[in-house]
């Protein structure tokens, strides 16, 4: 099972977030966790690419305008990727990976 952290600038941006913004990251969170599993890849919707500029940061679309960034840290499970949400929020995260 993939493992997770977050940082203290996403949780501050979580607090900004919606109910709705929550609710939908949460379900395009299942849908990445599903896919980290199969590990053959993401599914499109997602959008999951690397931040230009940002070799180790990684971006993903879970609203039309919504938007985390995430990179890999060391894994705590053997064998399972460990991701480490960075921030969240509109398109303007991009400003600050």
């Amino acid at each position: 099972m993939p493992t997770y952290e977050t940082l203290s600038h996403f949780l501050r941006d979580w607090k900004n977030l919606t109910t709705d913004q929550k609710t939908a990251f949460l379900v395009a969170v299942a849908q990445f966790v599903a896919d980290l599993k199969v590990g053959q890849g993401f599914r499109r919707g997602l959008r999951v690419k690397k931040m230009q500029g940002h070799e180790d940061v990684w971006e993903m679309s879970w609203a039309p305008d919504g938007r985390a960034t995430f990179h890999y840290g060391d894994p705590v499970q053997d064998g399972e990727p460990h991701v480490v949400w960075r921030l969240i929020g509109t398109h303007s995260v991009f400003g600050r990976p």
